[in-house]
């Protein structure tokens, strides 16, 4: 899978894992110099508290575009620290 935005592979994983019709990239399968903590959170009654990340590519600011659960609960163990994303950002193979 590959998510792309402003016209660049921004990640790109063989092992993605599905939660509710989203793609989750495994962190080392990002490509870094795209993204920015933003600080933003929000809060999943299942899955826990997500960070945000913002994306940058080129001058194209794409705020909170990507976000991930660094301390997962229980139930969502397995998507700890995979991100995805949404805000134009496009998953495809």
């Amino acid at each position: 899978m590959k998510a792309i935005w402003n016209g660049k592979i921004i990640a790109e994983s063989d092992t993605t894992k599905i939660v509710e019709n989203n793609h989750y990239f495994p962190m080392n399968d990002i490509n870094k110099k795209y993204f920015q903590e933003s600080g933003h959170e929000t809060r999943c009654p299942w899955k826990g508290v997500a960070s945000y990340y913002n994306v940058k590519v080129g001058d194209k600011l794409n705020e909170n575009a990507a976000w991930y659960y660094p301390q997962a609960s229980h139930a969502a163990k397995p998507i700890e620290n995979y991100v995805a994303f949404w805000k134009g950002i496009k998953v495809t193979e």
